[in-house]
């Protein structure tokens, strides 16, 4: 892969990885409400997870898919399932952490296994694999380098919303305002949704 490409890939990591989706709601909603420590591995788990699934597309899952086409349906029904209901359970967040409270962040494997049905990260996978990759080329090989530079984007940026959000439990100190902290960022994972739904309706239609 030339140095132009690897350019070309990093700015275009750095602004799908930066934007808001749902691992960045999720990961500074878990900063606020949990704040940084307990948040890491969550973190870790969005920095690591999505470049493994970068190699795992390119291994051939998504020749699979695209031989069986109902099993990329059942994944993005289940990823738009879990997705509500993560939104549910960001606005449900306790705001006062007690001895017998249930509420915790999102595990390692958790958020590592969330990409599989994120639809953010299916977009972002295929649409970095399909844009700089070549078929004269190690198709792997590539898909390496995309999978570092994302993971290298992925740690700042990343980073900064979780810091965001740990920055955000210093100052919404009151449990009612993080109350609706919760809530509109459970409105805003939900509406996140929005699209993935639309071009499902447009395809059915």
């Amino acid at each position: 892969m030339t140095m132009e490409i690897l350019l070309s890939v990093l700015l275009f990591a750095l602004v799908s990885t930066a934007t808001p989706g749902p691992n960045n709601i999720m990961v500074m909603t878990s900063g606020m409400n949990f704040g940084v420590w307990r948040t890491l591995p969550h973190y870790l788990g969005i920095c690591i997870g999505f470049p493994a699934m970068v190699l795992g597309v390119s291994l051939g899952l998504g020749t699979l898919f695209e031989a069986v086409p109902v099993m990329h349906q059942l994944i993005k029904v289940l990823g738009i399932s879990y997705l509500m209901y993560l939104a549910w359970r960001i606005a449900t967040t306790a705001t006062e952490v007690t001895q017998d409270d249930t509420s915790r962040p999102l595990s390692f494997w958790q958020a590592a296994a969330f990409q599989w049905v994120n639809p953010k990260a299916w977009v972002m996978a295929v649409g970095a694999l399909a844009t700089f990759t070549t078929v004269s080329g190690e198709v792997v090989y590539q898909a390496f380098w995309i999978a570092a530079a994302f993971m290298v984007v992925a740690i700042p940026s990343v980073g900064s919303w979780m810091l965001g959000g740990a920055g955000l439990r210093r100052l919404l100190q009151k449990p009612a305002y993080r109350r609706w902290f919760n809530w509109i960022m459970g409105l805003l994972l939900a509406l996140s949704v929005i699209p993935m739904v639309s071009v499902e309706l447009a395809e059915v239609l």
